[in-house]
């Protein structure tokens, strides 16, 4: 994997774990010689992971709408950093810059952009793998939420598995290296409707 687009809160949470989990994930990436894309923000998490991989010597890609350049505080200082019109647009490129997702805690946001990434990959979209960093068990509701969809037949056991899910980062990071996306579409044949 050449990068990888990391999806996080723009704030650092109440637990000092997650700005600990964005380091070593910075760390990690550039460690590796992995790229990464994010939301082009100096705060919260994004601000954490993003220095962590510029400290490490790594690429960093920041995308981030106009509407929001001035909220999130734009990363004004990155080399690369690309200012979009819209949320569809950050989305589009983010996806179209990276080889793999991650997703650290965060809010709505982070919850909606990896929701969509994930559901793109069940559609066929895109075969690259999303992984969710389960920093402190962060993901546990949003995980028995998946379950419960398999379990009342609105998601296949397949597409559970698109959501590859650790608590370390060098294992997420080898998951999403081997990961082969399912054969299975995302629709159940005619018999089964």
């Amino acid at each position: 994997m050449k990068r990888i687009c990391v999806f996080c809160g723009s704030n650092p949470g109440a637990k000092p774990v997650y700005v600990q989990a964005a380091r070593e994930l910075g760390n990690e990436l550039a460690a590796r010689g992995i790229g990464l894309v994010y939301g082009g923000a100096t705060v919260g998490l994004m601000g954490e992971v993003a220095r962590a991989v510029l400290a490490g010597g790594g690429e960093v890609i920041g995308v981030i709408p106009r509407p929001l350049a001035s909220k999130e505080i734009a990363f004004t200082a990155l080399a690369d950093l690309r200012i979009v019109g819209s949320m569809h647009e950050r989305k589009a490129a983010m996806a179209d810059l990276a080889d793999g997702f991650i997703a650290l805690p965060g809010g709505l946001g982070t919850l909606e952009e990896f929701c969509e990434i994930l559901t793109w990959g069940q559609l066929g979209i895109h075969r690259k793998p999303c992984g969710l960093l389960n920093a402190e068990n962060y993901y546990a509701a949003l995980l028995a939420f998946l379950d419960h969809g398999v379990k009342e037949g609105f998601i296949k056991p397949a597409h559970r598995g698109l959501a590859i899910v650790e608590d370390n980062i060098v294992r997420l990071l080898e998951r999403l290296e081997r990961f082969q996306p399912p054969s299975t579409s995302k629709w159940l044949d005619a018999a089964n409707r």
